[in-house]
């Protein structure tokens, strides 16, 4: 007995001591995983590889240019539903153009250095390079290149036409392009050759500038392949069009007007370094660049399928992201790229849209307020006074905008009130508690109230504002009511400050407190806090016009939500990190980097 009770105690030393070190192993995980920053766990995007147009709608094109300056060649194929890119055939040419199956005129005085453009059948005009549509067919094709090839090798042009089917694809061997039959039968090999002239879907390759016939292809036979092209050669390859160099390969689809959607098909991360130095000025200090390439990564993935139906995910302008390549890439826009490679803002695990703006003037805004819809609870309206700090530096910062009273009573008018009398008096009928206007009421000389809301009402109604942060006449807005952490002042909110009261707990303040504070800031700077005592301004007073016109002063230049890019570069020269600017925009947002 005495010996079967010291075994027992002695499991259970084993056991304390088991437990102690379980626990303080538990501890410790808390704390590694406290101290460690978000990773792919928390997030894998959907794919990684973009479509973006770079000519598509009324803008696309009937011919695009492409030169490959540091490579081989191009490889000619298609991308499938997935964007993988599948080789048919190569060129060992460097400088191609890409273009409809049409009757084509090559223009040199067009922009960019020339294209090729449509005309109709008939007599071609003289003095420049065509390409006709009309082509001879040595046979019905053939299952491979080689097989292909070997049927117009030693016909004076001769080209292969690759058919895309539910199968592997049809090589056709063709030669000639004739903008007429009288042409055409004229330069006929054989009777046995037939007369092929393509259909909507094809395709055509010419070495650029020239009717010197590279490649085709038709993809009637199975849409989901679409024309691609890929450059050809060692390192880091980038392709020459209409001006600026791309990275990736190029997609072409004659989906309006006969003409060519292009479309770059890149990496994001590649798609991000042709977004920050076009969005920020690349001399900015190096966090304020790395919170763009965050916030233009973040947007672009969550933003994938914008343009679906015109068969792209972004276009590369300011109505998705101003993006033109790698021509104004520095090193010091690729560093904040790469320092942030794969890096994303999360709000409860999903996706923030992450949209951002030039300068709020002094205060973000609700998304509510300013397009109408849900709110997102990641963009609300926060106080930036940071701006502040190098608004003299801002071009236009503040502005002025003036408009007559016959441009708004016929503005008013086409907005839905066709009986509207003249405009005799508007004012601000509420400010959001950042101060930006939600809502002006004007009245016209029968006594009508007329009230616009929001961004597209206040557009409406003013037409082209630089932002919605503005006043009407004399009564400006004003807070009000604030706790403020002095030394510059700064609104406290709880996602900036702990406010510190006797019991050294975070205690939530009113603006009657009295007696003194201390909010502890992120750098754990002790800063004096106080309440302000203005009197908060919700709304303006009617004003009317002057000298026959109402003006409108402000503050800003954007849609005022998320993050302000002059606030971001304010607090980057702070010494903030990008992911404190972002998390002070977007707020209860996460930074994660993800993989795949």
């Amino acid at each position: 007995m005495s010996f079967a009770r010291k075994k027992t105690n002695g499991n259970k030393g084993i056991m304390s001591r088991m437990l102690r070190f379980t626990a303080l192993l538990l501890v410790m995980c808390v704390l590694v995983s406290l101290a460690s920053p978000a990773t792919a766990s928390a997030y894998r995007p959907p794919r990684t590889t973009l479509r973006i147009g770079l000519n598509w709608g009324n803008t696309a094109v009937p011919s695009a240019n492409f030169i490959n300056e540091v490579g081989s060649g191009y490889e000619f194929g298609f991308y499938d539903a997935s964007l993988n890119f599948t080789r048919v055939a190569t060129t060992t040419e460097t400088r191609i153009s890409v273009m409809i199956d049409h009757n084509m005129r090559w223009n040199a005085g067009a922009s960019f250095s020339g294209q090729f453009e449509s005309f109709g059948t008939g007599q071609p005009p003289s003095g420049a390079p065509i390409v006709g549509f009309i082509h001879w067919q040595i046979n019905s094709g053939r299952s491979t290149l080689a097989q292909a090839q070997a049927d117009i090798r030693g016909i004076p042009g001769g080209f292969i036409r690759f058919e895309a089917n539910s199968g592997g694809g049809n090589f056709r061997p063709l030669y000639g392009n004739f903008t007429n039959d009288s042409a055409a039968n004229a330069a006929r090999r054989s009777s046995a050759h037939t007369r092929n002239a393509g259909t909507g879907r094809t395709i055509t390759v010419t070495r650029l500038g020239t009717n010197e016939m590279i490649f085709e292809f038709d993809n009637t036979g199975n849409t989901a392949r679409i024309f691609g092209i890929r450059p050809m050669g060692s390192g880091r390859l980038s392709t020459h069009f209409r001006g600026e160099r791309y990275y990736g390969g190029f997609r072409f689809e004659r989906r309006v007007n006969n003409a060519l959607t292009v479309v770059n098909i890149i990496n994001v991360e590649d798609y991000i370094r042709g977004v920050v130095p076009y969005e920020m000025s690349s001399s900015w200090a190096l966090e304020a660049l790395k919170a763009q390439a965050i916030c233009a990564r973040t947007y672009a993935i969550r933003t994938l399928n914008k343009h679906n139906s015109h068969g792209i995910d972004l276009c590369a302008e300011m109505c998705c992201q101003v993006y033109r390549g790698r021509r104004a890439a520095t090193a010091r826009t690729n560093q904040a790229v790469d320092e942030t490679r794969a890096m994303y803002v999360l709000h409860n695990g999903v996706l923030a849209e992450t949209l951002y703006a030039s300068s709020h003037g002094g205060g973000s805004e609700n998304n509510e307020n300013i397009w109408q819809g849900t709110p997102r609870p990641y963009l609300r309206g926060v106080v930036d006074n940071y701006e502040d700090r190098v608004a003299h530096r801002i071009a236009n910062h503040n502005w002025t905008f003036t408009i007559s009273q016959a441009a708004v009573t016929q503005r008013v008018r086409n907005a839905g009130h066709p009986n509207a009398s003249t405009i005799v008096s508007m004012h601000v009928s509420q400010y959001s508690p950042t101060g930006n206007v939600v809502s002006v009421v004007m009245r016209d000389s029968n006594g009508r109230s007329y009230t616009f809301s929001r961004r597209a009402g206040l557009q409406a109604a003013f037409g082209a504002i630089r932002s919605q942060r503005f006043n009407i006449g004399s009564v400006q807005w004003q807070q009000g009511g604030q706790i403020l952490a002095n030394a510059p002042a700064q609104n406290v909110n709880t996602t900036q400050f702990h406010l510190v009261g006797g019991n050294t707990s975070g205690e939530a303040v009113s603006a009657s407190v009295t007696g003194t504070l201390v909010a502890i800031d992120g750098t754990n700077t002790n800063r004096n806090v106080t309440a302000s005592g203005a009197s908060r301004v919700t709304q303006g007073s009617p004003t009317g016009p002057a000298n026959g016109n109402f003006t409108l002063q402000g503050r800003g230049w954007g849609h005022s939500l998320g993050m302000s890019q002059w606030g971001a570069l304010a607090q980057a020269e702070m010494g903030r990190t990008a992911e404190q600017i972002i998390r002070h925009y977007y707020t209860g947002v996460q930074v994660v980097r993800a993989t795949g």
